[in-house]
C-alpha cells in the first residue's frame, strides 16, 4: 500500500479547525421545512470538517442534497461571486443571476434574467441582531415576478401589508426567498449561527448569490483547444451531458428524493468530478414504481431485512459485515467507480460510495432487485439504478469507462507508488506531464521525497502480495525483538487486512504494549535499531515518538502539534523490510557476493500505552469506513472524539476511561466495544473496505 495508503489505513482522526464546531452544543434547530440544501465542497481544507457540516445539517432535520439541480441552498466558503459562479459550473450547474432589490417596504424584491431588464443590487445587511432589527417598518412576505398582462415589461410587486414585529408572518424572514424558484448561494456560517442561536436565521445577511439554472451554454471553443486528453477521449456524447442526464433521471422519482433525504444516506449523485459516465442508453428503468413501492416498506417479494436495515442503523460499527458479502461482485463494481472518484479529486462521492459499498457489503442477502437496495440505510437510487443496470448487463459502463480511460491508467499507476497519494499522482499526471515511472525518474527524481523515491525503487515488489505465513514470521521476529529489549511481559498484535482474515495483505501492521508504562516509553527506537542491527530492515523511512514526547498521555483535545492526528498520534516506525536469509544463487561462484533475493515488504510497528491498548487495536483492526463510522458515531452519541490515543469529551476536554481492566489486549478492545454501547464484531466482521 502506498504511504497514502498507509496513512487511510492509520486510525484518521478528526482534525478540529473551528473552535465553534468543536464545541458546538446540542440544538434544537430544526431545518425539516426548508428546501434540500447542498454543500460545497470548495475550500474546505480539511475534509473531516465538511463531514461534520453534512451530519450537522442532517441531525437538524435539514434535507442534504448531492444533486444541484434538486436544491434550492448551497452553503459554501467561496466568497466572491466570480469564484461562486465557477464552482457551480464545475458542478454541472450553469446559473444567470438574479438581482436582489431592495426596497424600504419590501424584504426582497427579485429580477428575473429572463425578463431582460436591469436591477440594482441592494446592499445586504452585514449582521443579524436578534429583537433589534426592526419596529415598524414594511415587510413584504409575498413576492411575484410574473407580469398580470402580456403588455407589462417590468417585473411586479404585490403591494406590501404592513406587519408590526412580532406577527405571526414575520417569524418567517425567509418565506419570500423561498416562495421563488431561484438557487441561493450562502456563507456557511448561516447553518452554524443557527445552530448557537437554536433558530432558523434570516438567509438576507448571508446571501451571496442567487442564481437561476439554465441549460448548459454552447462551447464556443473549437476542438482541439483543450488538453490532448481531452481531444484524445472525446466521445459523440459528452461526459457532462450524460452525467446530467443521469441526474435527472435519479432527481425526478419520488423514490430518489425521498433516498437523498434520509438520515444519513449517501448515494454519489454529484457531478463536481472530471470523469462521471452514465450507463448504457438501454438500462433498465428502475424508478418508474408504483405508489405502493415508494413506501418502501416490507414487501412479499422481499427477504426479511435484519434489523439494522429496518431500524435505520447507519454506522457500520453497529453492524456485522463479513469479508465474502454476497453481492461482491457488484460490489466490485462499485469500487471501480469509487476509485475514479478518488484519483479525480471528488472526495464527497469517494465518502459517497464508501458508505454504500459499506451498507451492501452487510447485507446478508444476495440482491435480487432494486428496491432492495433502496431499503439500506447508505444507498439510493443512484446506486439501484446500477444494480439494474449491473443484473441486466453483468457490469456497469461508468467502471468499464474508468478502467479503460487511459488518464486514469497513468494516474493509477502513480497512486500505487509508496507515498503518492491521489492529490500527488493528478499532479504528476496534469501538472508535471509525467506518463510512466520512467517519466518520474528521468525528470522529477530530485524532487521526490525519500518515501516516494523507495516507492518508485521497490514499485513491483511493493505490489506483491504477503501471505498469511510471512506475516506470521516478521511478527514474531518483532515480538523476539521487544522481549529482548525489555521482558516477556511485551504483548504485541498484528492487525489491518491480516486481523480481519484477508489470505494476503499489502503491508504488516502490528501494535506492541506492555501493562507497565514504563516499558513502552521510547521502545519504538529500540526495536528498530536492534532490527536494523541484524539486517531485518533495510530503510527506516519515518520513527514517530509523539506518545512518549507527551509522556504516553492521551493526545489533548484540540491538539494542532500533529498532522492529522491519526498519522502520528501513537510512537510508531514506519520501515521496509526484508529477510536477510536467502539462498545463494547456484549460478555465482562460491565467493561471490550475491543479491538477496527475498521482496521488500512494507512493515508498520505501533507502540501504545497499556491504558488506551483497546482504543489503539479497534482503530486499526477495522476497515476504513469502519473507522470513520465509528469516530462519528462516537460523536453523535456521546459528543466524544475519539482516536487510537483515547477518548476524550468534547465538552470538558476530559479523557474517557474506556479501557477499564483488562489482561490482554483483546480483552481491552471488548471493553471498548462495551464502553461505547457497541456490541463486539469480531475483526472479519469490519470488512467495510
Amino acid at each position: 500500500m502506498s504511504f497514502a495508503h498507509w496513512m487511510a489505513s492509520s486510525p484518521p482522526q478528526d482534525t478540529v479547525q473551528e473552535k465553534d464546531l468543536e464545541n458546538m452544543h446540542k440544538s434544537s434547530l430544526r431545518l425539516s421545512f426548508l428546501p434540500p440544501i447542498f454543500i460545497s465542497e470548495s475550500h474546505f481544507k480539511d475534509i473531516n470538517e465538511l463531514h461534520r457540516l453534512e451530519d450537522d445539517l442532517v441531525e437538524a432535520g435539514g434535507l442534504l442534497s448531492y444533486n444541484l439541480h434538486e436544491a434550492k441552498i448551497v452553503l459554501t466558503r467561496v466568497l466572491n461571486k466570480k469564484r461562486i459562479t465557477m464552482d457551480l459550473r464545475s458542478k454541472d450547474c450553469y446559473t444567470d443571476e438574479v438581482l436582489v432589490v431592495k426596497d424600504v417596504c419590501a424584504a426582497d424584491t427579485v429580477t428575473d434574467p429572463a425578463a431582460g431588464h436591469k436591477a440594482k443590487k441592494g446592499k445586504l445587511a452585514e449582521g443579524y441582531e436578534d429583537g433589534k432589527k426592526e419596529t415598524e417598518e414594511s415587510i413584504l412576505h409575498e413576492v411575484s415576478t410574473d407580469s398580470e398582462t402580456e403588455d407589462e415589461h417590468k417585473p411586479r410587486i404585490k403591494s406590501a401589508k404592513r406587519k408590526r414585529v412580532g406577527s405571526p408572518v414575520e417569524q418567517d424572514p425567509n418565506k419570500a426567498y423561498f416562495s421563488n424558484p431561484y438557487i441561493k448561494v450562502l456563507k456557511w456560517e448561516w447553518f452554524t449561527d443557527s445552530q448557537k442561536q437554536d433558530r432558523v436565521l434570516p438567509i438576507e445577511p448571508y446571501l451571496l448569490y442567487q442564481g437561476q439554472i439554465i441549460d448548459k451554454p454552447e462551447d464556443p471553443k473549437t476542438p482541439g483547444k483543450g488538453s490532448s486528453f481531452t481531444a484524445r477521449t472525446k466521445t459523440p456524447q459528452s461526459i457532462l451531458e450524460r452525467a446530467r442526464a443521469d441526474a435527472e433521471n435519479d432527481t425526478s422519482s419520488p423514490v430518489q428524493q425521498r433516498s437523498n433525504r434520509k438520515l444519513g444516506q449517501i448515494g454519489g449523485g454529484r457531478v463536481s468530478a472530471p470523469f462521471q459516465t452514465t450507463p448504457h442508453s438501454k438500462r433498465a428503468a428502475l424508478l418508474h414504481q408504483t405508489t405502493s413501492e415508494h413506501d418502501l416498506g416490507q414487501s412479499s417479494d422481499l427477504p426479511e431485512m435484519p434489523p439494522w436495515v429496518q431500524n435505520d442503523v447507519k454506522y457500520a460499527c453497529q453492524r456485522s459485515t463479513p469479508a465474502d458479502p454476497p453481492n461482491a461482485a457488484f460490489i466490485a463494481q462499485l469500487d471501480k467507480i469509487k476509485l475514479a472518484r478518488l484519483l479525480t479529486g471528488d472526495e464527497i462521492g469517494v465518502r459517497a460510495y464508501s458508505t454504500s459499498i459499506a451498507a451492501l457489503a452487510a447485507y446478508p442477502h444476495k440482491l435480487s432487485t432494486g428496491r432492495e437496495i433502496l431499503l439500506l440505510p447508505g444507498c439510493d437510487a443512484k446506486i439501484a439504478n446500477l444494480y439494474v443496470e449491473f443484473a441486466n448487463y453483468g457490469k456497469i459502463q461508468e467502471a468499464e469507462d474508468a478502467e479503460n480511460n487511459e488518464e486514469l491508467k497513468v494516474q493509477k499507476l502513480f497512486y500505487n507508488i509508496w507515498g503518492v497519494g491521489a492529490t500527488t499522482a493528478r499532479d504528476f499526471y496534469k501538472e508535471k506531464g509525467w506518463r510512466d515511472l520512467d517519466d518520474v525518474v528521468e525528470y522529477g527524481w530530485q524532487t521526490l521525497t525519500r518515501v516516494q523515491q523507495i516507492g518508485v525503487k521497490y514499485y513491483d515488489e511493493f505490489l506483491l502480495p504477503i501471505p498469511r505465513s510471512e506475516v506470521e514470521d516478521i511478527a514474531a521476529t518483532i515480538h523476539k525483538h521487544a522481549v529482548k529489549l525489555r521482558d516477556a511481559g511485551i504483548q504485541s498484535l498484528v492487525v489491518g487486512g491480516y486481523r480481519r482474515g484477508k489470505e494476503h495483505c499489502g503491508d504488516v501492521d502490528i501494535i506492541l504494549s506492555h501493562p507497565d508504562e514504563s516499558k513502552t516509553l521510547n521502545i519504538i527506537t529500540d526495536i528498530v535499531a536492534s532490527l536494523e542491527q541484524e539486517s531485518w530492515i533495510t530503510h527506516t523511512l519515518l520513527i514517530s515518538t509523539k506518545t512518549s514526547d507527551r509522556g504516553q498521555q492521551t493526545l489533548a483535545l484540540n491538539s494542532s502539534s500533529t498532522h492529522g492526528h491519526g498519522f502520528d498520534s501513537l510512537d510508531k516506525a514506519l520501515v521496509v523490510w526484508q529477510n536477510p536469509h536467502y539462498t545463494p544463487s547456484t549460478s555465482n561462484p562460491p565467493d561471490s557476493k550475491t543479491k538477496n533475493t527475498n521482496p521488500h515488504r512494507r512493515v508498520d510497528i505501533i507502540i501504545s500505552p497499556w491504558k488506551t491498548v483497546g482504543c489503539a487495536v479497534m482503530g486499526w483492526s477495522g476497515g476504513t469506513t469502519f473507522q470513520r463510522d465509528l469516530r462519528r458515531y462516537v460523536r453523535q452519541t456521546y459528543d466524544y472524539k475519539f482516536d487510537s490515543s483515547g477518548v476524550r469529551d468534547r465538552k470538558t476536554g476530559d479523557v474517557v476511561d474506556v479501557d477499564g481492566e483488562a489482561g490482554t489486549m483483546e480483552q481491552a478492545e471488548r471493553n471498548v466495544f462495551g464502553a461505547l454501547g457497541l456490541e463486539f464484531r469480531e475483526p472479519w466482521e469490519r470488512c467495510t473496505g
